[in-house]
């Protein structure tokens, strides 16, 4: 897959352009580039910002997502994934959803405290928890915050079930503690892998782990009793969507047990990170990739309807269904998923815990 060099291209980074965030009045424009000393955007170095929540865990309503309860200590994510649904909610501190998501992260030092204090809430009913339902919990930066670990001591301590969601082998520094959630029926692992081409994953991912790191990170993980989801998301049509048998095979034959998918989705600013992405890296097959997408969201590229936003609909979406039901049925025969166990939960308050 040929990639062209573009002076204007800013290595290592998914977004090219800051987007306009559409709560903020004012916006940096270039309408007289020559009378400028330096460059209106460059590619600078990652800052931090701290964050003091007052509660951690949020629950989304979405049909489409199960009442799922999640956390993220982490707002915006340095792997620079240019398709990634949660830039948008980067605009909701007043930072824009493209350069500044990979640069700006905001972090949650206290999340393992609140996560305390929310397991011993009088009354409360495990349930299991996503870790990275909007960023990843190992990006980069975990390798020094070391927050998602601290979380996941909590977990164990509490005997509570969690699920992971990462495309980064940094998982594999807490394997320790990630084994012993396993033998007690407490933890689900998701890794994502979009594409095993090299060269397309470089662009559309800039700094996550190398699809063979992952695939070895599946290997690992199983070898060790932890069960793993292969999460094949998101489908691009047209860019990764013929890889998805051999993402799905290659998974298995490291020991995934199951496998999901989504369908690329380019709401709010990504669209425009995304259109302008494509023509810079793809310039040979940018339209057509658009196209295709919107022939998956009903003629747009920008899909917010429950039940086909994440799995698109019509002929081009229907191809890449039966592609990984196909894929599943040939190489997942007679894997899942384990069940929880919710039974254990311990919280530091004593009481009983009622199932039912």
């Amino acid at each position: 897959m040929a990639f062209e060099a573009n002076s204007e291209f800013f290595r290592g980074r998914g977004a090219q352009v800051n987007t306009h965030n559409k709560f903020l009045q004012n916006k940096y424009v270039a309408e007289h580039i020559e009378g400028l000393d330096e460059p209106l955007l460059h590619n600078s170095k990652t800052q931090i910002f701290e964050e003091n929540p007052r509660s951690i865990v949020s629950k989304s309503n979405s049909p489409d997502l199960s009442h799922m309860h999640s956390i993220n200590p982490y707002q915006g994510c340095e792997h620079g994934c240019v398709y990634c649904y949660a830039r948008n909610s980067h605009e909701y501190y007043g930072f824009s959803a493209g350069l500044d998501f990979e640069r700006k992260i905001i972090v949650k030092r206290n999340a393992p405290e609140l996560l305390e204090e929310y397991f011993n809430r009088r009354r409360y009913q495990p349930v299991p928890i996503v870790l990275s339902g909007n960023t990843d919990c190992y990006q980069p930066i975990e390798r020094d915050l070391q927050i998602t670990r601290r979380l996941l001591e909590v977990f164990l301590q509490y005997k509570h079930p969690v699920s992971i969601i990462t495309k980064n082998n940094l998982i594999l520094r807490d394997i320790d503690v990630v084994s012993e959630l396993a033998k007690l029926k407490l933890i689900h692992v998701n890794v994502s892998i979009t594409s095993l081409d090299e060269q397309l994953r470089q662009k559309l991912e800039p700094r996550t782990v190398t699809s063979v790191g992952r695939l070895n990170t599946i290997e690992k993980l199983t070898q060790v009793g932890v069960p793993v989801r292969v999460m094949t998301a998101p489908i691009i049509p047209g860019l990764n969507s013929n890889e998805v048998p051999a993402i799905i095979r290659a998974a298995a034959n490291r020991g995934a047990v199951s496998a999901g998918f989504t369908i690329v989705r380019l709401n709010g600013s990504i669209a425009e990170l995304f259109v302008d992405w494509i023509h810079k890296t793809f310039p040979d097959r940018a339209e057509k990739v658009l196209n295709l997408i919107r022939e998956c969201h009903d003629g747009k590229l920008n899909d917010s309807e429950f039940g086909r936003r994440m799995s698109g609909d019509g002929e081009v979406a229907e191809s890449i269904h039966q592609l990984y039901r196909m894929a599943c049925k040939k190489y997942l025969a007679g894997r899942e998923m384990p069940g929880y166990d919710l039974s254990i939960f311990t919280p530091k308050t004593g009481r009983q815990v009622t199932l039912f």
